[in-house]
C-alpha cells in the first residue's frame, strides 16, 4: 500500500474526524484526482520537442499525455484552430498517490528556492494548484538526458466543501504548507 494512502487511512481520517466532529468514515475530504498540465506554447511547431515533453510526462507520471488543441485561431499569438496547444493527464487512484508521495517526499525538496505552498494556492472550489518550473526535480528524469526544460501545473483535487477542512487535510498528509 501507498504511504500517502496509508498515512490518510491510518492517521488523517481519525484526526479529521475528531477535530470537525465527522461521524462517518466517508465524510471525511479526500483526494479525488490529480491533474498535470504543460502547454507548450510557442514550440509547438518543433515536433521532436514535443516528443521529448511527451516523453517526460509519461516517465514522471506513468501514464501517456493526452494533447489538447487549440479551440479558436487567434492570429495575434499565431495560433490555428485545431494545433496542439499542450498535454494534460488525469490521475486517480493508486498512481494518483504515488504521483504526489514522490511530489511531497522528493520533487519539492529539490525544487531550488522552495519556503513551501502557500495557503494562497487553494481556488474556491478547494483545489490545490501548484506551479513547477522545470521537470529536472523528478527523479525519473535525468538531468544529463534534457534536451529542455519546460514547467508543468499540477492541480490537486479535493471532494472537501469547506477551505478549514482542506487546508487541514493538505496538512496532516505532508504537504509543506505557509501562511502568507
Amino acid at each position: 500500500m501507498n504511504r500517502v494512502l496509508q498515512k490518510y487511512q491510518k492517521t488523517v481520517v481519525p484526526a479529521m474526524q475528531a477535530k470537525f466532529g465527522h461521524k462517518n468514515v466517508w465524510a471525511v475530504p479526500r483526494l479525488t484526482k490529480a491533474v498535470i498540465n504543460v502547454g507548450v506554447g510557442r514550440i509547438s511547431k518543433e515536433e521532436k520537442l514535443l516528443e521529448t515533453i511527451e516523453h517526460d510526462l509519461a516517465t514522471i507520471t506513468g501514464q501517456k499525455p493526452l494533447p489538447t488543441f487549440a479551440k479558436k485561431s487567434i492570429a495575434s499569438f499565431k495560433l490555428r484552430e485545431g494545433s496542439k496547444i499542450g498535454y494534460k493527464i488525469t490521475l486517480r487512484g493508486k498512481k494518483m498517490y504515488d504521483f504526489i508521495d514522490r511530489l511531497i517526499s522528493i520533487a519539492l525538496p529539490r525544487t531550488r528556492d522552495f519556503r513551501g505552498i502557500s495557503d494562497k494556492s487553494f481556488d474556491t472550489k478547494n483545489t490545490l494548484n501548484l506551479g513547477i518550473t522545470e521537470q529536472s526535480i523528478f527523479p525519473e528524469i535525468h538531468y544529463e538526458s534534457l534536451k529542455d526544460i519546460f514547467g508543468l501545473q499540477v492541480a490537486i483535487v479535493t471532494n472537501s466543501k469547506q477551505r478549514s477542512e482542506t487546508v487541514e487535510l493538505f496538512k496532516l498528509l505532508g504537504f509543506p504548507l505557509i501562511n502568507k
